[in-house]
């Protein structure tokens, strides 16, 4: 669609330039039924003094006839282009199986980009108001690298906070009541909780945490060791789980490395030279007002009274580390974070650092009881989400296919229920709320993975009984649903582009849904193999090229395209 859109726009130039005019005329989406493309013509008109109707009938006819359009009309103050069908069908299924599992990939820009995303804290497992983060992380991460970067994903870990230290005072103090789960993240997650209800009680256990938080903030080395053996043991936890749904991580950076070190040090030396800091109470902050942001708080503090450093401190040494060795520095936060993260750029820009500290935001996942804490044990963990996903996938199957061997059923399930997870997280724009509920996580039908991977399944089922398909013309593609096809199959890379641009991964989830729509549509007016000659195998490359956008569209949702449902 670029191509044909950048064609557009070159005739359109020329026909302005005919004009005696340099101005540039924007292409815009026109309304459904009207053409491909639209200019208008308002900017122009007001710089020859014309009405734009007047001007888009003159630009419309002064535009040079082009075989890649069937026609270039004015429409009130547009220039409306329609491609030709047979040359978009040329076009497109040329691109596409030419380049197959690469088609929608941008050349490479050359920029290294580090997107960090889920970093949630190291002291019980992901439960799913969290889950959002890596989802949406996770398929960011692939969007950008379909735009051509080098990207590499992170982990900031969390091992200096309180709920760490409360973790650690618990496991070494506590017994578990019973016989504790396998996996790590379950099995600690009890010592978090009870140390935390414990030290809300008792002033003398809090007093012990403090203490051992003021030791490990000296750079006690026996401390930090003690503390980060239980964040490893919940990570290994946390991992796995993502893993379930195809989430790695490039690296892992640990935040005690950036005070043993020296990072966090100089950071704050370097800050108390500022204008804009001042220190109350021993306790070092930032006025914000001098940096444009006003409210009741316009102190933001840097260190506490002792003059031990604060999560924000800490983490702009980070991303001055970050900022330093990348082109960019991506981050996934909660819709909580906007403030930290606001000054932390403003901290980075102070400290010398021209690149901005880029933020993606999202709101959180609730239940319809309301929101989910890990401290005080409300909530549904990813775990269970995932496995009742793929236990219902499994009912599905069993009743459906119920002659399928044991190890394709299993794996069905596990594509199926991880699939629908998700794609209903990643549908719901990242800004809006999301209330988390069983039936619209695992529904496997409409606005749904399932859905997808179903047209995914059946175009993999039509080339099977294909077999193989010889040369093809793209001419012969001419019914509406055909047509409709090959235009969302050309949208693919544009969408993925502008998916990059916006940081925004639900569109591409509509997509994908809209694609495998049109698929559905074209399967039931055309028939594919009930035809013979050059339209069938015409239709099969189509089918062809349907099933390589499909499976390139889930593939950068992280959901898997199975063969077979």
């Amino acid at each position: 669609m670029e191509h044909f859109r950048e064609r557009a726009a070159s005739l359109v130039v020329d026909a302005v330039a005919g004009m005696g005019s340099k101005t540039a005329l924007q292409a815009e989406k026109p309304p459904e039924g009207m053409g491909d493309f639209a200019f208008p013509c308002f900017g122009l008109a007001k710089e020859l003094k014309r009405s734009p109707a007047e001007l888009a009938k003159s630009v419309a006819a002064s535009i040079a006839p082009d075989p890649a359009f069937s026609a270039a009309e004015a429409k009130g103050p547009y220039v409306n282009f329609r491609i030709h069908p047979a040359e978009l069908a040329k076009a497109t299924l040329g691109a596409v199986m030419g380049l197959r599992e690469e088609y929608g990939n941008a050349e490479p820009t050359g920029k290294r980009i580090l997107l960090e995303h889920t970093s949630a804290n190291p002291n019980g497992p992901l439960h799913v108001g969290r889950a959002r983060n890596p989802i949406i992380g996770d398929t960011l991460a692939r969007i950008l690298a379909r735009c051509g970067n080098d990207v590499t994903t992170e982990f900031y870990v969390d091992d200096m906070g309180k709920q760490q230290v409360t973790l650690t005072w618990g496991v070494e103090n506590l017994k578990h009541p019973g016989e504790a789960p396998k996996k790590p993240d379950h099995a600690l997650v009890w010592y978090y909780q009870e140390a935390s209800r414990l030290m809300a009680e008792d002033p003398r256990i809090l007093e012990q945490i403090d203490a051992m938080i003021s030791t490990y903030e000296k750079k006690d080395s026996a401390i930090a060791e003690r503390v980060r053996k239980n964040c490893q043991r919940v990570l290994e936890g946390m991992t796995a789980s993502l893993y379930r749904l195809d989430i790695h991580f490039n690296s892992f950076a640990w935040e005690s490395k950036y005070i043993f070190d020296g990072s966090v040090d100089s950071v704050l030396e370097r800050l108390r030279k500022l204008d804009s800091t001042a220190e109350e109470d021993g306790a070092l902050y930032l006025d914000l007002e001098r940096h444009g942001i006003t409210g009741q708080e316009r102190k933001f503090y840097l260190t506490r009274s002792d003059g031990s450093s604060l999560y924000s401190t800490r983490d702009m040494a980070y991303h001055l580390d970050k900022l330093s060795r990348y082109d960019r520095a991506i981050d996934v936060l909660g819709e909580d974070h906007r403030l930290k993260a606001k000054v932390v750029g403003i901290g980075t820009k102070l400290l010398g650092q021209d690149k901005p500290v880029e933020a993606m935001f999202y709101s959180f996942v609730s239940l319809p009881e309301g929101k989910m804490s890990t401290r005080r044990g409300t909530v549904v963990y990813l775990d269970d989400l995932i496995e009742e996903g793929v236990a219902r996938a499994r009912e599905e199957v069993d009743k459906r296919r119920p002659e399928l061997s044991e190890e394709l059923k299993r794996g069905i399930a596990e594509a199926v229920g991880t699939g629908a997870i998700r794609y209903n997280i990643i549908r719901v724009q990242a800004e809006k709320q999301l209330v988390f509920k069983w039936e619209e996580a695992l529904n496997f039908e409409g606005n749904s993975a399932p859905f997808v991977q179903y047209s995914h399944a059946r175009a993999s089922s039509i080339l099977r009984k294909a077999t193989e398909f010889g040369e093809y013309d793209p001419a012969l593609l001419v019914h509406p649903s055909e047509t409709a096809l090959i235009m969302g199959i050309a949208r693919f890379p544009s969408v993925i582009r502008e998916c990059g641009d916006s940081m925004q991964c639900h569109p591409l989830a509509l997509y994908a849904l809209e694609l495998a729509s049109l698929f559905n549509q074209f399967y039931r007016d055309c028939p594919v193999l009930a035809v013979e000659g050059e339209l069938r195998n015409a239709r099969l490359a189509l089918v062809t090229a349907s099933k390589f956008v499909m499976l390139n569209a889930l593939d950068t949702l992280g959901i898997v395209a199975p063969e077979e449902l």
